[in-house]
Parts: structure tokens; sequence; C-alpha cells
């Protein structure tokens, strides 16, 4: 039983990680900065300001172009090919 537990527990590890992965935040630092803290082209909120529900919650409406105003069309090209739960998987690295 301890084996499948510890077995569960690295999967799930794996997983969560390997999708986190997916989603490369190094494209994003150049208009957000690298600590998150720029407002991206003078227009965004600061990302590091935000908690990690609300950027899952923009990058996710970004991606369903149901939120956004001047950045909405270059955000939903960077987020668009991400599943939801990459998006989420991200946001959680991310903001406070």
């Amino acid at each position: 039983m301890k084996k499948i537990v510890i077995a569960s527990i690295a999967t799930l590890a794996l997983a969560t990680s390997s999708m986190a992965a997916a989603v490369n935040g190094k494209a994003c630092l150049a208009c957000h900065g690298a600590d998150w803290s720029k407002k991206a082209m003078g227009k965004s909120k600061v990302v590091s300001e935000m908690t990690h529900a609300d950027i899952a919650a923009s990058l996710k409406g970004y991606k369903n172009g149901t939120y956004g105003g001047p950045m909405k069309g270059i955000m939903k090209g960077q987020v668009g090919r991400f599943s939801d739960a990459e998006l989420d998987a991200f946001a959680q690295t991310i903001g406070k």
C-alpha cells in the first residue's frame, strides 16, 4: 500500500510539473518584466500584484475571448494553444 501511495504522489508531481512546463513563461517576460512587475506595453495590470486565481481567470478569458482590453488580440494569440489545465498550472507559478 505504501508503494502505491508513493507512486501516486510521484505521478501527480510529474504530471503537474510537465503541465507548468508546457507554458513557456520566458515569452511573457519581454512585456511583463523579469519579476512580472511591468505593465505590458503600459496598458496591462501588473501580474505580480494579481492572485493565482485572477491570473488563471485572465489567461483563460484571453483564450476564449471573454477578457481583455487593448491587449486582447495579442494575448489570445499567446495563450490560445494551451489547455485550461496548462494555464491553471502556469498561473500557480506566478503572482500571489
